[in-house]
């Protein structure tokens, strides 16, 4: 298969992936009234786990290199976990809180996040242009979460510690020895997630029981959506340069949209323009200056 095949095919899998969690997020959204956020992220990391094995086994990588499982930083890979267990927290508890696509697209601030953490992280330097575009971003930012005005709401403040959580994540994943495949690390992040994610629901008040077969089918299809998610991320970013995929992921922002007005009859015009069009706009810009660099 040739190169440009196979970028469009990554494309594809980025976007089909973008709308498996915008679906995961509609499934959290409509169970939040039942289930706490702690419960829906331990139920969402378990079933997540058969997706994330099937991405290890199928990962040629992983078979060359001897289907080892320990890896030399492994003490980074349970961080991740820990990291992701959080994200997920302040995410999922912002679904429940606030309209579906205002919380989906202030998480995209992860990419303004990744650039400045980038600096005491990986050591990189960061030129004006970027941080340019990191200021836009963050004014974007600003204008949807309207501080300072009778709109504002504190819950607001979730799915942005959700993206710099996700932007940490994300970052750290760079330090990893390059021998070490994607889908083990991720793995490894994912057993991590489910334990974290159990203790906190245990302590938060523990498991309110399934209340009908719906709402199991509910959660496993959950756990199968995030899941699935990751695996065709993981296969995405293998098949074609990181910088390809990134424009295509702000195609979330109109489709979180879209879903939230189809499902829960949300349309939060006036919270969510220009603010989100600044913030796809930053993190476009900081794409952009990649590819020049590179």
């Amino acid at each position: 298969m040739s190169t440009p095949d196979k970028t469009g095919l990554a494309i594809i899998l980025s976007l089909i992936a973008l709308t498996l969690f915008d679906a995961m997020g509609l499934i959290i959204k409509h169970l939040s009234n039942g289930y706490s956020a702690a419960e829906l992220s331990a139920w969402r990391n378990l079933f997540g786990l058969v997706p994330s094995i099937i991405a290890l086994w199928s990962s040629r990588a992983w078979h060359a290199g001897g289907r080892r499982l320990k890896i030399r930083q492994w003490k980074l890979a349970l961080m991740r976990g820990a990291i992701v267990t959080f994200a997920q927290l302040c995410f999922y508890m912002s679904l429940g809180l606030m309209a579906f696509a205002t919380a989906s697209t202030i998480t995209y601030a992860n990419a303004l996040f990744m650039t400045a953490l980038a600096i005491p992280i990986l050591g990189e330097r960061v030129g004006w242009v970027r941080w340019g575009a990191v200021l836009v971003g963050f004014v974007g930012v600003i204008m949807i979460m309207q501080p300072g005005s009778d709109g504002f709401s504190v819950y607001a403040l979730l799915p942005l510690a959700a993206a710099a959580f996700y932007a940490l994540v994300g970052v750290t994943a760079r330090l990893f020895d390059d021998d070490v495949s994607s889908p083990l690390v991720n793995l490894y992040s994912s057993l991590t997630a489910v334990v974290g994610a159990f203790t906190i629901a245990f302590f938060w008040g523990g498991f309110t029981p399934i209340a009908s077969a719906a709402d199991m089918g509910w959660i496993i299809a959950m756990g199968g959506f995030g899941g699935t998610a990751v695996l065709f991320l993981v296969v995405s970013y293998r098949m074609t340069e990181q910088s390809n995929l990134a424009p295509f992921s702000y195609f979330g922002i109109p489709l979180a949209f879209v879903m939230g007005w189809l499902f829960f009859d949300e349309a939060p015009w006036s919270t969510l323009f220009p603010g989100a069009i600044l913030i796809a706009a930053g993190g476009l810009l900081i794409v952009w200056r990649e590819r020049t660099r590179g």
